[in-house]
C-alpha cells in the first residue's frame, strides 16, 4: 500500500533542524571527528543520548521507544547479533550474499589488501574503486589510472586505516571488531546523471519504502517512494533537496524488491542498497542504523509511521571477538546483565 502524508501546518525543515547544533559551534568536520574521538571512553548508552538530544533535538526513549530514531538506538545499545558483523564488513558481506543465491549481483572484486603497501597499482584495470571493508573512510574513484596521484591517494588509506579500534561516531557497534582492510573493486559505469543509489528500508524480511538518491557528486537529491513506486511527501533532515519531478520506476523493480528481502529476512532491520544500471542489479551495502539513525522528517509523524513498523526483538549481547584476519567469527556471547556489566 501507499503512504502518503500531509505537510505540516508550519515552515518546513528549519535551518537550525538541518544543522546539528554542534556544527554550528564547530565548523571544522576533522576537528569535530577527533573531539568525539577523545570520548570513546563513555559509554555508548551515554553518548547515545548526547548525540539523539544535539540530532535530533529530542529526548532519547530508550525504554519505551515508539520513533524510528528511538528504536535504531535501542538496536544500537541491545541487538548484537555476530552475523550483522560479517555483513557490515564490505568484503565479508560477498561471501553472504554469494550464500543466499545472489552471487551474480555482486560487483567484480580484483582483490582484499592488509595494507597499502600490497597493493599493486599496475596490476590494477585503468578504471577501479579502493574503499575500506569497515567503512570508516571514503572511496577512491579512479576513472583513469594515467591521472591517478597515488601518493596523495596513499595518504589516504593510510589515514583510514588508522582508524582501526576507534570506535565509529555513532556508535555503530558492528564496525567495532571489523578488521579495516582495503577492496579493490571495478568501477561501474555511471549512467547519464551519474549513479542512481536505491536503499530499501527492510524489517523482518519486508520492505516499507526506499530512499533514491541521485545527482550524488552535484546537487545530491533524495527522494522517498513506497513498494508500488509511488512518491512519498517525506523530507529527510540530511538532505532536503528533491527531484523536480517524480522519477521513472527502474527496470526489473520487482526483482529489486525479492532481492531486498532475501538479504534483509535474517535481521529486525537492515538496509539494503542496490544499483540498476540498464536493468543489471548490483549490490551495494547492508546497512543497520541508516545515517546512525538521526533523522529528522517533515513531518514529524513519518518517524512514529516507521517506528510501527520496526519490531524490536528480544535483547541480544554480544562483548569481544570480531572478524580475525583468519576470517573466522570469534565472538563471546553471554546473557544481557553480564553483558551490561562487561560494557559498563
Amino acid at each position: 500500500m501507499s503512504c502518503r502524508f500531509k505537510p505540516i501546518e508550519k515552515q518546513r525543515i528549519t535551518d537550525k533542524q538541518m544543522s546539528d547544533t554542534y556544527k554550528n559551534i564547530l565548523k571544522d568536520k576533522n576537528f569535530r571527528i577527533k573531539l568525539l574521538g577523545m570520548f570513546d571512553w563513555v559509554p555508548d548508552s551515554i553518548m547515545l543520548k548526547i548525540q539523539y538530544r544535539i540530532k535530533c533535538e529530542k529526548k532519547l526513549n530508550l525504554k519505551n521507544p515508539k520513533r524510528w530514531t528511538e528504536k535504531c538506538q535501542w538496536y544500537k545499545l541491545y541487538y548484537r547479533d555476530p552475523l550483522m558483523t560479517r555483513c557490515a564488513d564490505k568484503y565479508e558481506v560477498r561471501s553472504y550474499v554469494a550464500e543466499k543465491g545472489l552471487e551474480d549481483i555482486l560487483n567484480t572484486s580484483y582483490g582484499v589488501y592488509e595494507s597499502v603497501d600490497d597493493i599493486s597499482i599496475d596490476s590494477l584495470p585503468d578504471k577501479f574503486v579502493l574503499k575500506m571493508t569497515s567503512g570508516s573512510g571514503g572511496n577512491i574513484i579512479v576513472k583513469n589510472k594515467a591521472e591517478l596521484n597515488w601518493e596523495e591517494a596513499r595518504k589516504k588509506l593510510s589515514g583510514w586505516m588508522v582508524l582501526e579500534g576507534r570506535k565509529p561516531l555513532g556508535r555503530e557497534w558492528p564496525y567495532y571488531n571489523i578488521h579495516p582492510r582495503i577492496i579493490a573493486e571495478k568501477y561501474m559505469e555511471e549512467l547519464e546523471n551519474g549513479l542512481i543509489d536505491y536503499k530499501f528500508f527492510c524489517f523482518n524480511g519486508e520492505p516499507s519504502h526506499l530512499i533514491v538518491v541521485s545527482d550524488r557528486f552535484t546537487q545530491e537529491k533524495i527522494d522517498l517512494y513506497d513498494m508500488n513506486w509511488k512518491r512519498m511527501k517525506v523530507v529527510q533532515s540530511s538532505c532536503p533537496r528533491q527531484s523536480a519531478e517524480d522519477m521513472d520506476c527502474p527496470p526489473n523493480f520487482d526483482k529489486m524488491i525479492e532481492i531486498a528481502r532475501t538479504l534483509s529476512k535474517d535481521f529486525p532491520h537492515a538496509r539494503i542498497d542496490l544499483y540498476n544500471i540498464k536493468g543489471k542489479i548490483y549490490f551495494g551495502e547492508i546497512t543497520f542504523f541508516s545515517a546512525s539513525g538521526y533523522y529528522i522528517f517533515d513531518p514529524d509523524e513519518f518517524d512514529y509511521w516507521l517506528g510501527e513498523k520496526f519490531e524490536l526483538p528480544e535483547k541480544m549481547l554480544c562483548v569481544g571477538g570480531g572478524i580475525t584476519k583468519s576470517n573466522n567469527p570469534v565472538y563471546t556471547c553471554c546473557d544481557l546483565q553480564d553483558a551490561e556489566e562487561v560494557a559498563a
